[in-house]
């Protein structure tokens, strides 16, 4: 079972919006380097929605290839597709992915039956471990609890990225979900709760710029050490907090380029941060020890 700071990767552009490959495998190893516990390519940080499907396949046989099974590789394959989602869950499979990550179809509003039918659809067709993603803010579409326990029974369908954010949502997951069903938080700000009540660790956006410390966090909230995951969770906090300020990857993009990881480019409707956060995301930064 995965369990860790799975690292939710961005996509590194050109100025022009190309994509940047060789920034993409130093960004790799340096989250090898640091301790993250899995690479998950091509997801909501990753700028899925403006990536074509050769794009898509592309990075996620970079990772798969780059990664070398030093750490498992979960390639985003949702879509508010079936076919779709079906088709790149498949190619995932082939280009070597450990597992997937399927988000919940957006903009459709599809729904209890249709998200129950749709994910198991997936599940159908493609024999991989796969996580179901639940992010209403961003997807306008909720997919109950009680759809996830019904989905937890199906052989290909391993966990949840939750990131609903809600501490009481996810502990009703974690006590009715199967034992072998694996909850992750998808929220930074409350992951490190999440985990000392039971969840397996988080598929985090703050571990694009501070891995050691989420790994470090992640671990001993794993163990149980409720003082020493607060203490590290106090140095991330304004990051959890700042690297949203703006939509994500906005932020988190921003920052890398400050620290020399990537370059400026991202791809419309996104664009670069508004310079009057700056100060804070620096700041917040400063505070992690990670600028």
């Amino acid at each position: 079972m995965l369990q860790g700071s799975l690292v939710a990767i961005v996509t590194p552009m050109l100025e022009d919006g190309g994509l940047d490959i060789p920034a993409l495998n130093r960004l790799i190893e340096f989250h090898i380097e640091q301790g993250s516990d899995g690479i998950v390519i091509v997801g909501t940080t990753g700028e899925s929605p403006t990536v074509d499907f050769d794009e898509h396949c592309l990075l996620i046989q970079t990772a798969v290839r780059q990664v070398n099974g030093r750490l498992p590789v979960i390639a985003g394959t949702g879509a508010n597709s079936t076919k779709e989602a079906i088709n790149l869950t498949q190619k995932a499979k082939e280009l070597g992915a450990d597992a997937c990550l399927l988000v919940a179809p957006y903009y459709n509003k599809p729904t209890q039956a249709g998200l129950y039918q749709h994910f198991k659809a997936v599940a159908d067709a493609v024999n991989i471990p796969q996580i179901l993603y639940n992010v209403p803010s961003r997807t306008g579409c909720d997919t109950a609890n009680d759809t996830v326990i019904s989905l937890a029974v199906h052989p290909n369908i391993v966990g949840i990225k939750d990131a609903t954010g809600g501490i009481e949502r996810g502990t009703d997951l974690l006590l009715r979900a199967p034992k072998d069903f694996a909850i992750y938080s998808g929220d930074d700000a409350t992951a490190m709760s999440l985990i000392l009540l039971g969840a397996k660790g988080a598929i985090s956006v703050t571990a694009n710029v501070a891995p050691k410390l989420m790994h470090d966090m992640c671990m001993v909230a794993l163990q149980g050490d409720a003082v020493s995951a607060r203490n590290i969770n106090a140095k991330l906090f304004g990051l959890h907090q700042k690297l949203f300020i703006e939509a994500n990857p906005i932020p988190v993009k921003w920052l890398l380029q400050q620290m020399g990881f990537v370059q400026s480019g991202i791809r419309l409707p996104l664009v670069n941060l508004s310079a009057q956060f700056h100060e804070a995301l620096l700041n917040a930064s400063k505070q992690a020890d990670i600028l």
